[in-house]
């Protein structure tokens, strides 16, 4: 097998192996994708009053739809199909691939010198680098729409070379963490490393049914009014991550490393649930982990602001 440092000129890309995967700590992330990975074209139909007191429709951008959901004053969903009219085009749907469809939509505009998500560049570095990652969303997408969202960014996003990278790191960590020896073509690599990773989208039905069948988030739900149902989803679909990370580095090398995993997420309100939660509960759980949150909803910091960290504060720097 060809080492990535004497791989010989002109050897085939998916020979390359990149041992030194091994003297790395373990960094994991979870990233919320619209308007913090990619602003995505999607619009939520809404319904606004004018100044002669009719209510006509409006598309609404997420991040516009994030400053005046709580203005029910001059805004409401339509009077036909609320709320489920309003984010139509925010779930699966027969008649079109909505998802995918503006995910090339967000990245071609990004081609064309469009500034991109705020965490943009850590997606790709999470990819090129082959941790392990989670899409935590407000979506009602399948999982695994988001993971076909997730290979049309790898196709656009990434460069050729940057995809050599990524693979010769994913055979490094399946060298390493798995022992293998003979590895499969870079689609069978590639499927093994995107179903190792999470895909949550919080107002899908089957991750609502899967939520409410939980022991303890049923019992969230049973006393929690309806505005604070989405952070508890997206809570649980954190938790989910954290403990699948805990229990494959547990599993496959054990805690003998800094083992850190970042949340960013473009909604304020977010923010501080998750830092809250982060700090009440899994920080004390997971004592061998490192936990940061960065805020990315002000647009004039292009990489957010770290407002949370909690495990490990020894180490070194996330």
């Amino acid at each position: 097998m060809t080492r990535q440092n004497d791989n010989p000129a002109g050897a085939p890309p998916e020979l390359r192996v990149n041992d030194a995967v091994r003297t790395r700590d373990f960094k994991y992330y979870i990233f919320d994708w619209d308007d913090n990975i990619l602003h995505m074209p999607t619009r939520i139909r809404m319904e606004r009053r004018g100044e002669d007191g009719v209510w006509r429709e409006v598309l609404l951008s997420t991040s516009t739809f994030a400053l005046v959901r709580a203005d029910s004053e001059n805004y409401r969903p339509p009077r036909i199909g609320g709320w489920d009219a309003a984010f139509h085009d925010f779930q699966d749907v027969p008649e079109r691939d909505t998802f995918l469809e503006d995910t090339i939509a967000a990245l071609e505009r990004i081609a064309h010198g469009e500034v991109p998500g705020p965490s943009y560049a850590a997606m790709k570095r999470t990819l090129r680098e082959g941790r392990l990652f989670a899409i935590v969303t407000a979506r009602g997408h399948a999982p695994e729409t988001i993971e076909r969202a997730v290979r049309v960014f790898i196709r656009y996003a990434l460069t050729e070379a940057e995809r050599e990278e990524m693979m010769a790191n994913l055979r490094g960590y399946r060298r390493w963490l798995d022992k293998a020896e003979t590895f499969g073509t870079d689609a069978q690599e590639l499927d093994y490393y995107l179903s190792m990773c999470r895909y949550s989208a919080v107002t899908n039905p089957s991750f609502k049914a899967r939520m409410a069948a939980d022991p303890v988030y049923k019992e969230k739900l049973a006393g929690a009014p309806s505005s604070v149902r989405p952070e508890l989803a997206k809570e649980f679909a954190i938790r989910d991550f954290v403990e699948h990370v805990f229990h494959l580095v547990q599993r496959t090398h054990g805690f003998d490393r800094s083992v850190s995993i970042g949340f960013s997420d473009d909604d304020a309100g977010n923010v501080k649930t998750v830092s809250s939660y982060i700090r009440r509960e899994l920080a004390r759980r997971f004592e061998g982990i490192r936990f940061v949150v960065y805020d990315t909803s002000d647009p004039t910091l292009s990489k957010g602001r770290k407002v949370c960290v909690a495990g490990q504060l020894n180490l070194p720097g996330f």
